[in-house]
This record gives C-alpha cells, sequence and structure tokens, in this order.
C-alpha cells in the first residue's frame, strides 16, 4: 500500500505533464506530495527524514520552477535528493560509525551488524547509481524523455527493494528457534 501511495504523485506528474505540460505537472506533483505526506502523517503519526527532505525539496525545486519558468530545477531535483541520500549513509558510516538504516529499522528488523554495513553500503551505491542516471537524462534528454524516464524508471527502486528483500529475509533471525522446545522447562 506505501509503494502505491509513494508511486502516486510521480502517476500524477506524469498524466499533469501530459495533459498540460512540465508546469502544470510541477505543480500537480507539489500538490500531490503535500497530500500524500498528509496521509503518511495521518497513518504513522510522523513523517520519516526521508518524507521530509522528499517533501522539501520537492517544494524548493517545484517553486523555482514554477517562479522562474525553468524545468531545470525539477528535472534535477531527483539527482539532489539522492545524492544528499548517498552522502548521509557514507558519511554517517564511514565518518561516524553510525549505521542510519539500522537507527531506523533496527527495532522492527533483527539483522547481524555485518548485513546492516552492506545494507547501508549498497544503499550508498544504489543512491549515487539513481543520481547519475536521473543526473544524464534530465542532462542530455529532451523534458518528455526524462518524464517517461521518470515513470518508466520506477522500476530501478521497485527492483532494488525487492532484492533487498530478499537479502533480507535470508538474515532474519526466527524467534522461534531460540524459543524452548514444549516440555523443556529450561
Amino acid at each position: 500500500m506505501k509503494i502505491l501511495l509513494d508511486f502516486a504523485p510521480i502517476a500524477l506528474f506524469f498524466f499533469a505533464y501530459k495533459q498540460w505540460g512540465i508546469y502544470a505537472g510541477t505543480a500537480v506533483l507539489m500538490a500531490a506530495t503535500v497530500a500524500q505526506m498528509g496521509i503518511v502523517y495521518l497513518l504513522d503519526k510522523k513523517l520519516s527524514t526521508m518524507h521530509k527532505a522528499t517533501l522539501v525539496l520537492i517544494i524548493v525545486f517545484g517553486t523555482l520552477t514554477l517562479v522562474l519558468q525553468d524545468e531545470r530545477f525539477i528535472k534535477w531535483k531527483p539527482t539532489v535528493l539522492y545524492t544528499a541520500m548517498a552522502a548521509s549513509l557514507a558519511v554517517a558510516l564511514w565518518g561516524f560509525g553510525k549505521n542510519f538504516l539500522k537507527m531506523m529499522l533496527g527495532s522492527q528488523l533483527s539483522l547481524p551488524e555485518g548485513v546492516w554495513v552492506r545494507l547501508n553500503t549498497a544503499w550508498v551505491f544504489y543512491c549515487l547509481f539513481m543520481a547519475a542516471i536521473n543526473g544524464y537524462v534530465a542532462a542530455f534528454y529532451s523534458t518528455d524523455d526524462w518524464a517517461n524516464f521518470k515513470l518508466w524508471g520506477y522500476v530501478f527502486p521497485l527492483a532494488f527493494i525487492i532484492g533487498q528483500g530478499f537479502y533480507v529475509a535470508r538474515h532474519l533471525s526466527d524467534p522461534d528457534e531460540n524459543a524452548a522446545p514444549p516440555g523443556d522447562a529450561r
């Protein structure tokens, strides 16, 4: 359900872009993201750091796009977001010895420390890949091609998240595994 909720602003942006152009698409993206964050807040009673960063960047880059009538701002927003995410994860882990993924998800997932480090590292490289590919498409392709990439390029995060799920599933500890067998008083 949350993946569909995350996909909704992109789908609405794409529809508005195809109907009325980049500036209408940008305005719809901004409104849809605000609505999305409102729904997330109602459901979870909080917004994650990622949600807050996404909201701020969409509002800032969207406003710049609309006020300056320059589509480059909205096209480069994903590159800025992914680069900031990669830098934050990398600096926290390798600079300060803090694993943001473990800090955010550690209460929900019981994983060995090495797995947390590999997950964090995979996210750093994934974010760098996404920043680079968006930057490349934004710089060297038309706005129409970039908009199509935004819609169909959603396969990258879906594939990455599914891959992460399979990787994590292999390393999850079974809570029943540590329980005493029936009749065992330990």
